[in-house]
């Protein structure tokens, strides 16, 4: 199973993440690309927090298809376009991942390919079976 590798040498992290997973060796790896808050109809919503909800939704689906879930997230790569989405990301992925939590890196970025787009997560997986 993934462990955090949180070292006291370290700042601690400054909020729900790890500042790095440890995969033991013959772990399965599973590299997702960038999902967007767009739902199968095509539709998206306004709401960052209703975006980042599907975009872990199509992560799920994601997961599932290699017999893998949330819990074996060990890394998370989230992209919003103005800081005023940060917050509704953070609440989302917060609720989703309990402790011990995966790595995680949050940037502010300057818009995707579409502008009513406001938040892309990927995520990397490991189970080891």
């Amino acid at each position: 199973m993934p462990h955090p590798v949180n070292p006291a040498d370290l700042p601690a992290p400054f909020s729900n993440y790890s500042h790095a997973m440890e995969v033991p060796a013959g772990a399965r790896l599973l590299v997702c690309s960038g999902q967007l808050g767009m739902r199968a109809d095509g539709s998206i919503p306004a709401e960052t927090s209703e975006q980042a909800r599907i975009c872990f939704d199509n992560i799920r689906i994601l997961l599932a298809e290699a017999d893998m879930d949330l819990t074996d997230v060990i890394r998370i790569n989230a992209y919003v376009t103005d800081r005023a989405h940060m917050a509704p990301y953070m609440d989302v992925r917060n609720a989703l991942f309990p402790a011990p939590f995966p790595a995680s890196t949050l940037m502010i970025v300057s818009g995707f390919t579409r502008p009513e787009f406001t938040v892309e997560i990927e995520v990397m997986a490991a189970k080891h079976d």
